[in-house]
C-alpha cells in the first residue's frame, strides 16, 4: 500500500474526550520544584483512574522538525497544525532538498546539513582517554543510602503487619497445604517493595516502529502499579531508549523491500529447524558476508544473541581451563562462564594494570592444588559496555596478548555496526587486524535491525562450533525474513561492487562477455580487501538493490551520523553539569541519577513534556547501588534537532531535580546548540 493512501498515524484528533494521560495541557510552563511536579502528576492519575476504558483517539502527533524533510512520501509532516486543547504545535517544514528520501519522517530524521557528520576513529598512536568516574557530593550518596535504608525498613514492617492481619494478600509467600511457597518472600522482597512503586518505568507496552520515535499504549493503575490498564489512547513520543543504532529498524526503505521479497519467495513457513529442513542457502550466503564483513576467514550464525554467549562459550573451554573476564560483562557471558565448567577470575573494568597482575599470578601459580599449566586461558572482554558506554581498551589488551599468549574473546554486540570509519565495530575503530584477535562475537539485534548473533573465527574453530555448540543442536535457525535483513543492512554499510556472474563460484574469474561490465584489478581486490564493499555474487540474485544500497553512500551517511550524534550528546551533557560515564564516541550515554527516587521522576517527566521522551532507567541490581542512572541510546536516526529537543530537557529537568553534580567548565544551553559542530570536532573536551 503506497505511503500517500495511508491514514496518517499522527492524525490529530481535537475532539477526542479522553485525551492521553502522558501529555501537558496548554501551559508550557517548567515547574519549578518537584513538589509542583509530583502533584501535577498526582492530579493526572487521579484523572486517568475515571477513564472510560472504551473510549479511544487518535495518535497524537510529535512536536519535532528536521531541518529537511522529504518528498511526499513522508506523510507525517504535511501540513501546519495547532492543537488548542494539547498546545502542541506541529510544524511542516517544505522540502528543501533534492534528495529522494525513503523512510517515513517519524521513522528517520532527514538531514541534509553535511556539517552534522563525524566520524568515528581513534587517533592513532594516542592511548584511550580514562573515563574518571566522578563521584556526586557527600548530601547525594547519603541521602540515596538512607532511602533506600527507609524503603527496607518499612517494607520489612508492611510485611510483618501484613501477614497477620491480611494472611490473603500474603498468600502466595507463605507456606499452605503442605507446599512450600514459589516465591521466595526474601528474594522477591526488592521486587515487591521497591520496584513496583516505580514499575510504570519499566516495560512500559509500545506499537509500531521503534525508530526516531516509538508510539506508546497509555496505561494507568488503580492498584499501586500491581497491575495496569490501558486507556486505549496512544502517544508518539521521540525514541532514545532503542538500540536501532543505525536507524534500520524500518517499515519503509530498500532493506524492507528486501526483507518483503523474501517472505514472497520463502513464505512465512520457512522458519523451520537446520535439523528438520537443512541449512537454506540464505544461511550460507548470511555466513560468508559476516566473515567478509568482519574480515575472519569463517562465521557461525546464531538466532538468539543471548544464547550465542551462553552456548558458545562452554564450547570454547572446559575443566583445567581458565576465564578471565571484565567485572561488567554481560549477563550472556556470565551464563556461558557458568555452564563451561572453567575457573573464573575477574579483573577491574578496563585497568589493564590489575589485569596484567592477575595474568602473572594464574601463569605463576597454575590450576589450583595441582598447580600443573592451565590447558587454556581465555579473556572475555566486550567492545562497547552497555550500561556504562566505556569502550574496552583494546589496543592495551593486544599489548598483554603478545606478551602473555592467551585467547581473546571480544564480544562486541553493541559496537559492531555503530563503532569505527566502515561500521566494523571496536577493531575498526582502533586500526586493529580482526585476525589478531581469536574469537569475535556480535548480534544484529542492535545495529542491524534483526535479530540472532554471530561467531567469526578462523575456519578450523568455526568448523568446531558446529559441531559441539549447543546452538547448532537445540536451537532453530533464523527466518529468511531476519536473514535477508541481515544481508540487506550489511550490504548497505559496505556497499556493493557488481560482480558478473561466473562459473567457477570458488573464484573471482569473470566471464569475458559483452553482456556484462568488467572489472579492473583495482575493483577485484576492492572485493577481496578487508574492509572493502560486499560481490553482488555475496547476495541473493533476486535481491533488490537500491543505488543508495550499491553505492554505500546511505551506509557511510548512517555511520557519520551516528558518530555526530553520540559525540554531541555525550560532550552538551558534560558541558551542562551532568556526570556521565561514556566515551566520547559512545552512542550509549548514561546520565547519573544516583537516587532511586529521582529515577523514577526523571522517568515520568520526560515521558510527560509537550514533546514526550521516552528513555530507559536502570538501578540495581542491573547496577552498583548507588548508581541509578538514565540510558540514552542514540541513533543515526535522530536529527541534531532531535539531541537538541533531549539536551533541553535534561536541563530543565536537572534544575529540578538537582542532577548537575559534575565538576569543570560548564556552558549554556543556547551556547551549546550553536557551537555543536565546534564541540564535536574538539580534539579534547573535559
Amino acid at each position: 500500500m503506497p505511503a500517500s493512501s495511508m491514514p496518517s498515524p499522527m492524525a490529530i484528533n481535537p475532539a477526542s474526550p479522553t485525551p492521553s494521560m502522558f501529555r501537558k495541557k496548554k501551559s508550557t510552563s517548567v515547574m519549578s520544584t518537584a513538589a509542583s511536579y509530583l502533584s501535577a502528576v498526582s492530579q493526572a492519575d487521579a484523572r486517568a483512574r475515571a477513564l472510560n476504558s472504551g473510549s479511544t483517539t487518535s495518535t497524537p502527533a510529535l512536536s519535532l522538525s528536521s531541518s529537511v524533510t522529504g518528498s511526499s512520501e513522508d506523510t507525517v509532516l504535511h501540513e501546519d497544525v495547532f492543537d488548542d486543547a494539547e498546545g502542541l504545535y506541529y510544524p511542516s517544514v517544505p522540502p528543501t532538498s533534492e534528495q529522494i528520501f525513503h523512510t517515513v519522517h517519524t521513522e528517520f530524521g532527514h538531514c541534509a546539513n553535511e556539517s552534522y557528520r563525524y566520524t568515528s576513529k581513534h587517533t592513532p598512536g594516542t592511548q584511550l582517554k580514562e573515563i574518571i568516574e566522578q563521584d556526586p557530593p557527600y548530601y547525594i550518596l547519603l541521602t540515596t543510602y538512607i532511602s533506600y535504608l527507609l524503603v527496607i525498613c518499612i517494607g520489612h514492617m508492611r510485611d510483618f503487619v501484613g501477614k497477620r492481619f491480611k494472611p490473603a494478600a500474603f498468600r502466595h509467600l507463605m507456606t499452605q497445604d503442605g507446599y512450600a511457597a514459589l516465591n521466595s518472600d526474601f528474594d522477591s522482597f526488592y521486587t515487591r517493595r521497591l520496584k513496583n512503586r516505580i514499575d510504570d518505568c519499566f516495560s512500559h507496552p509500545v506499537t509500531g516502529v521503534p525508530g526516531r520515535t516509538i508510539v506508546l499504549c497509555d496505561r494507568y493503575s488503580l492498584d499501586h502499579n500491581k497491575n495496569f490498564l490501558f486507556t486505549g489512547t496512544r502517544t508518539r513520543a521521540l525514541n532514545v531508549s532503542s538500540y536501532n543504532y543505525l536507524g534500520f529498524a524500518q517499515g519503509n526503505g530498500p532493506c524492507a523491500d528486501a526483507v518483503e521479497e523474501s517472505v514472497a519467495r520463502y513464505g512465512i513457513s520457512a522458519c523451520s529447524t537446520r535439523r528438520e529442513v537443512g541449512t537454506l542457502d540464505l544461511h550460507i550466503q548470511a555466513e560468508a558476508l559476516v566473515a567478509r564483513f568482519m574480515g575472519m576467514e569463517s562465521a557461525f550464525l546464531c538466532s538468539m544473541g543471548f544464547a550465542t554467549n551462553s552456548t558458545i562459550i562452554p564450547s570454547l573451554v572446559s575443566k583445567g581451563c581458565l576465564i578471565i573476564s571484565d567485572e561488567l560483562n554481560h549477563a550472556s557471558i556470565r551464563t556461558g562462564v557458568r555452564l563451561s565448567g572453567a575457573n573464573v577470575r575477574m579483573f577491574k573494568h578496563n585497568d589493564m594494570q590489575n589485569l596484567e597482575n592477575l595474568l602473572r599470578e594464574v601463569i605463576s601459580q597454575g590450576q589450583p592444588k595441582t598447580h600443573r599449566p592451565w590447558k587454556k586461558i581465555l579473556i572475555i572482554v566486550e567492545g562497547l559496555y552497555s550500561m556504562e558506554g566505556s569502550l574496552g581498551n583494546l589496543p592495551a589488551i593486544m599489548e598483554l596478548k603478545k606478551k602473555y599468549k592467551f585467547y581473546l574473546f571480544v564480544d562486541e554486540a553493541h559496537s559492531v555496526g555503530a563503532m569505527g570509519p566502515h561500521g566494523r565495530g571496536v577493531t575498526d575503530y582502533f586500526g586493529i587486524n580482526p585476525r589478531d584477535i581469536d574469537i569475535l562475537m556480535g548480534t544484529f539485534t542492535k545495529s542491524f535491525g534483526a535479530a540472532g548473533g554471530y561467531v567469526a573465527g578462523n575456519k578450523a574453530l568455526i568448523d568446531r562450533l558446529r559441531v559441539s555448540s549447543h546452538t547448532t543442536a537445540y536451537t532453530e535457525a533464523m527466518s529468511p525474513p531476519v536473514l535477508t535483513q541481515v544481508l540487506a543492512s550489511m550490504a548497505s554499510i559496505m556497499g556493493v561492487t557488481i560482480v558478473p556472474e561466473h562459473k567457477n563460484a570458488s573464484s573471482l574469474s569473470i566471464l569475458h562477455s559483452p553482456a556484462t561490465p568488467q572489472l579492473s584489478s583495482v575493483d577485484l581486490q576492492q572485493v577481496t580487501a578487508y574492509p572493502g564493499t560486499a560481490p553482488s555474487t555475496a547476495l541473493p540474485p533476486w535481491m533488490p538493490l537500491a543505488p543508495s544500497l550499491c553505492d554505500g553512500i546511505e551506509g557511510r551517511s548512517r555511520l557519520r551520523r551516528l558518530a555526530f550524534n553520540a559525540r554531541y550528546l555525550n560532550r552538551a551533557l558534560r558541558k551542562l553539569g551532568f556526570i556521565t560515564y561514556s566515551h566520547d564516541d559512545s552512542p550509549v550515554v548514561p546520565l547519573l541519577i544516583f537516587h532511586p527516587g529521582k529515577m523514577a521522576v526523571f522517568s515520568r517527566m520526560m515521558r510527560t513534556r509537550n514533546t514526550p521522551i521516552v528513555v530507559v532507567v536502570v538501578a540495581y541490581p542491573a547496577t552498583p547501588l548507588v548508581t541509578s542512572r538514565a540510558r540514552f541510546c542514540l541513533s543515526a536516526s535522530h536529527t541534531k534537532e532531535d539531541v537538541d529537543t533531549l539536551l533541553k530537557a535534561c536541563d530543565e529537568i536537572g534544575d529540578v531535580l538537582d542532577l548537575k553534580q559534575a565538576v569543570g567548565e560548564r556552558w549554556p544551553l543556547e551556547e551549546i546548540s550553536r557551537r555543536a559542530v565546534e564541540l564535536v570536532n574538539m580534539e579534547e573536551c573535559d
